[in-house]
Protein backbone atom coordinates (compact mmCIF):
# COMPACT_ATOMS: atom_id res chain seq x y z
CA UNK A 1 0.00 0.00 0.00
CA UNK A 2 1.15 3.60 -0.84
CA UNK A 3 2.82 5.92 2.15
CA UNK A 4 -0.26 6.78 4.83
CA UNK A 5 -2.59 4.05 3.00
CA UNK A 6 -5.06 2.21 5.43
CA UNK A 7 -6.85 -0.78 5.17
CA UNK A 8 -10.49 -0.30 5.32
CA UNK A 9 -13.45 -2.98 5.25
CA UNK A 10 -16.68 -1.63 3.62
CA UNK A 11 -19.87 -4.13 4.65
CA UNK A 12 -22.57 -3.38 3.18
CA UNK A 13 -25.20 -5.53 0.93
CA UNK A 14 -26.17 -3.00 -1.75
CA UNK A 15 -23.25 -4.41 -3.96
CA UNK A 16 -23.72 -0.91 -6.23
CA UNK A 17 -23.59 1.34 -2.73
CA UNK A 18 -20.39 -1.15 -1.54
CA UNK A 19 -18.58 -0.62 -5.65
CA UNK A 20 -18.92 3.16 -5.27
CA UNK A 21 -17.86 3.55 -1.60
CA UNK A 22 -14.70 1.20 -2.40
CA UNK A 23 -13.94 2.99 -5.91
CA UNK A 24 -13.84 6.17 -4.18
CA UNK A 25 -11.54 5.02 -1.18
CA UNK A 26 -9.49 3.23 -3.13
CA UNK A 27 -8.96 6.79 -5.11
CA UNK A 28 -8.05 8.05 -1.38
CA UNK A 29 -5.04 5.39 -1.94
CA UNK A 30 -6.45 2.71 0.42
CA UNK A 31 -6.41 -0.58 0.02
CA UNK A 32 -10.37 -1.76 0.66
CA UNK A 33 -11.64 -5.10 2.23
CA UNK A 34 -15.82 -5.93 1.01
CA UNK A 35 -18.24 -8.06 2.66
CA UNK A 36 -22.14 -8.40 2.31
CA UNK A 37 -23.48 -9.99 5.19
CA UNK A 38 -22.90 -9.89 8.94
CA UNK A 39 -21.06 -13.05 9.41
CA UNK A 40 -18.86 -12.49 6.53
CA UNK A 41 -17.96 -9.00 7.93
CA UNK A 42 -16.93 -10.59 11.26
CA UNK A 43 -14.80 -13.40 9.31
CA UNK A 44 -13.18 -10.57 7.49
CA UNK A 45 -12.16 -8.26 9.79
CA UNK A 46 -10.41 -10.92 11.53
CA UNK A 47 -8.60 -11.92 9.03
CA UNK A 48 -7.48 -8.87 7.22
CA UNK A 49 -7.48 -6.89 11.01
CA UNK A 50 -8.46 -3.08 9.16
CA UNK A 51 -7.76 -0.02 10.01
CA UNK A 52 -11.37 1.08 9.99
CA UNK A 53 -14.48 -0.26 9.07
CA UNK A 54 -17.57 1.38 7.25
CA UNK A 55 -20.86 -0.60 8.51
CA UNK A 56 -23.89 -0.55 6.90
CA UNK A 57 -26.63 -1.03 9.71
CA UNK A 58 -28.95 -3.54 7.81
CA UNK A 59 -27.41 -6.59 6.66
CA UNK A 60 -28.43 -10.11 6.22
CA UNK A 61 -27.79 -12.54 8.47
CA UNK A 62 -27.33 -10.25 11.70
CA UNK A 63 -27.25 -6.74 11.51
CA UNK A 64 -24.21 -4.21 12.25
CA UNK A 65 -25.33 -3.78 15.81
CA UNK A 66 -23.96 -7.49 16.00
CA UNK A 67 -20.99 -7.08 13.78
CA UNK A 68 -19.54 -3.54 15.62
CA UNK A 69 -20.33 -5.56 19.21
CA UNK A 70 -18.58 -8.90 17.54
CA UNK A 71 -15.44 -7.07 15.77
CA UNK A 72 -14.99 -4.29 19.29
CA UNK A 73 -14.92 -7.52 21.42
CA UNK A 74 -12.15 -9.13 19.48
CA UNK A 75 -10.12 -6.49 18.54
CA UNK A 76 -11.18 -2.59 19.39
CA UNK A 77 -11.01 -0.74 15.40
CA UNK A 78 -12.40 2.98 14.41
CA UNK A 79 -15.91 2.01 12.69
CA UNK A 80 -18.37 4.85 10.79
CA UNK A 81 -21.66 3.26 10.05
CA UNK A 82 -23.76 3.48 7.20
CA UNK A 83 -27.77 3.52 8.16
CA UNK A 84 -31.32 4.61 6.32
CA UNK A 85 -32.83 5.43 9.61
CA UNK A 86 -32.95 9.10 11.02
CA UNK A 87 -34.20 8.00 14.28
CA UNK A 88 -32.25 9.46 17.04
CA UNK A 89 -32.47 6.10 19.08
CA UNK A 90 -31.04 3.60 16.42
CA UNK A 91 -27.93 6.26 15.87
CA UNK A 92 -27.61 6.39 19.73
CA UNK A 93 -27.39 2.71 19.60
CA UNK A 94 -24.99 2.75 17.07
CA UNK A 95 -22.40 4.57 19.01
CA UNK A 96 -23.39 2.99 21.99
CA UNK A 97 -22.04 -0.64 20.69
CA UNK A 98 -18.70 0.94 19.55
CA UNK A 99 -19.13 3.08 16.48
CA UNK A 100 -17.06 6.34 16.45
CA UNK A 101 -19.02 7.98 13.55
CA UNK A 102 -22.37 7.55 11.25
CA UNK A 103 -23.80 9.13 8.15
CA UNK A 104 -27.55 9.04 7.31
CA UNK A 105 -28.46 7.47 3.49
CA UNK A 106 -28.33 9.33 0.95
CA UNK A 107 -24.55 10.21 1.41
CA UNK A 108 -22.19 11.86 -0.73
CA UNK A 109 -19.17 10.18 -1.44
CA UNK A 110 -17.39 13.28 -0.92
CA UNK A 111 -18.82 14.00 2.65
CA UNK A 112 -17.85 10.19 3.32
CA UNK A 113 -14.08 10.50 2.32
CA UNK A 114 -14.01 13.47 4.61
CA UNK A 115 -15.27 11.26 7.73
CA UNK A 116 -12.93 8.77 7.03
CA UNK A 117 -9.78 10.92 6.63
CA UNK A 118 -11.34 12.63 10.05
CA UNK A 119 -10.86 8.84 11.98
CA UNK A 120 -7.86 8.12 10.26
CA UNK A 121 -5.74 11.36 11.14
CA UNK A 122 -7.82 10.95 15.06
CA UNK A 123 -6.04 7.46 14.80
CA UNK A 124 -2.74 8.81 13.35
CA UNK A 125 -2.54 11.24 15.67
CA UNK A 126 -0.37 9.72 19.05
CA UNK A 127 -1.25 9.99 22.13
CA UNK A 128 1.60 11.38 24.29
CA UNK A 129 3.73 8.79 26.28
CA UNK A 130 3.41 9.96 29.70
CA UNK A 131 3.07 6.26 30.70
CA UNK A 132 0.44 6.70 33.20
CA UNK A 133 -2.11 9.12 34.91
CA UNK A 134 -3.25 7.86 38.07
CA UNK A 135 -6.22 10.01 39.71
CA UNK A 136 -7.73 8.39 42.75
CA UNK A 137 -8.94 4.77 41.99
CA UNK A 138 -8.77 5.63 38.25
CA UNK A 139 -5.13 4.17 36.46
CA UNK A 140 -4.70 4.85 32.87
CA UNK A 141 -2.00 2.81 30.75
CA UNK A 142 -1.03 4.76 28.04
CA UNK A 143 1.85 2.71 26.71
CA UNK A 144 -0.45 -0.42 26.98
CA UNK A 145 -3.39 1.22 26.48
CA UNK A 146 -5.14 -0.06 29.98
CA UNK A 147 -7.67 1.48 32.04
CA UNK A 148 -8.77 -0.04 35.39
CA UNK A 149 -10.74 1.84 38.45
CA UNK A 150 -9.50 0.28 41.56
CA UNK A 151 -9.42 -3.63 41.08
CA UNK A 152 -11.49 -3.62 37.83
CA UNK A 153 -10.31 -3.38 34.33
CA UNK A 154 -12.36 -1.97 31.47
CA UNK A 155 -12.25 -2.75 27.93
CA UNK A 156 -12.48 0.79 25.80
CA UNK A 157 -12.80 1.51 22.43
CA UNK A 158 -10.17 3.50 20.56
CA UNK A 159 -11.92 6.67 20.57
CA UNK A 160 -13.49 6.02 24.67
CA UNK A 161 -9.89 5.65 25.58
CA UNK A 162 -8.71 8.71 23.29
CA UNK A 163 -11.75 10.80 25.31
CA UNK A 164 -11.18 9.59 28.89
CA UNK A 165 -7.34 10.36 28.14
CA UNK A 166 -8.06 13.75 27.28
CA UNK A 167 -10.77 14.72 30.26
CA UNK A 168 -7.95 12.56 32.46
CA UNK A 169 -5.20 15.17 31.27
CA UNK A 170 -7.21 18.59 32.75
CA UNK A 171 -9.15 16.72 35.69
CA UNK A 172 -12.04 18.84 36.54
CA UNK A 173 -12.47 21.42 34.01
CA UNK A 174 -14.78 21.73 32.29
CA UNK A 175 -14.42 20.90 28.32
CA UNK A 176 -17.25 22.48 25.95
CA UNK A 177 -18.97 19.70 23.49
CA UNK A 178 -17.69 21.30 20.62
CA UNK A 179 -13.83 21.24 21.87
CA UNK A 180 -14.59 17.90 22.41
CA UNK A 181 -15.66 17.42 18.94
CA UNK A 182 -13.02 19.31 17.75
CA UNK A 183 -9.67 17.78 19.64
CA UNK A 184 -10.64 14.35 19.76
CA UNK A 185 -13.36 13.51 16.88
CA UNK A 186 -11.35 16.28 14.18
CA UNK A 187 -14.50 17.53 13.71
CA UNK A 188 -14.89 21.28 12.77
CA UNK A 189 -18.58 22.21 13.47
CA UNK A 190 -20.80 20.59 16.39
CA UNK A 191 -23.40 18.54 14.39
CA UNK A 192 -22.50 15.45 16.11
CA UNK A 193 -23.18 16.46 19.96
CA UNK A 194 -25.01 13.35 20.60
CA UNK A 195 -21.58 11.57 20.07
CA UNK A 196 -19.43 13.24 22.76
CA UNK A 197 -23.29 12.60 24.95
CA UNK A 198 -23.11 8.67 23.80
CA UNK A 199 -19.23 8.35 24.57
CA UNK A 200 -19.74 9.70 27.71
CA UNK A 201 -22.51 7.66 28.92
CA UNK A 202 -20.63 4.37 27.39
CA UNK A 203 -17.82 5.57 29.55
CA UNK A 204 -19.87 5.76 32.81
CA UNK A 205 -21.17 2.61 32.27
CA UNK A 206 -17.84 1.29 32.43
CA UNK A 207 -16.30 3.07 34.63
CA UNK A 208 -18.90 4.15 37.00
CA UNK A 209 -21.56 6.88 37.03
CA UNK A 210 -19.83 9.02 39.37
CA UNK A 211 -16.94 9.62 37.08
CA UNK A 212 -17.82 12.57 34.71
CA UNK A 213 -19.82 15.39 35.60
CA UNK A 214 -21.87 17.08 33.42
CA UNK A 215 -22.43 20.85 33.29
CA UNK A 216 -25.41 21.43 31.50
CA UNK A 217 -25.01 23.30 28.42
CA UNK A 218 -21.71 23.45 28.47
CA UNK A 219 -19.71 19.93 28.50
CA UNK A 220 -17.90 17.73 30.75
CA UNK A 221 -15.51 16.74 33.15
CA UNK A 222 -13.96 14.57 34.94
CA UNK A 223 -14.14 14.05 38.83
CA UNK A 224 -12.33 11.47 40.44
CA UNK A 225 -10.88 12.99 43.05
CA UNK A 226 -7.20 12.81 43.80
Amino acid sequence: MELGARRILVVEDDLTIAESIAARLRAEGHAIELAHDGPAAVARAESAEPDLVVLDVMLPGFDGLEVCRRIQARRPVPVLMLTARADETDLLIGLGVGADDYLTKPFSMRVLAARVQALLRRVDRAVPRSSKIVLGDLEIDIDERRVSRGDSEAQLTPLEFELLVHLAKRPRAVLARERLLSEVWDWADASGTRAVDSHIKALRRKLGADLIRTVHGVGYALDVNS
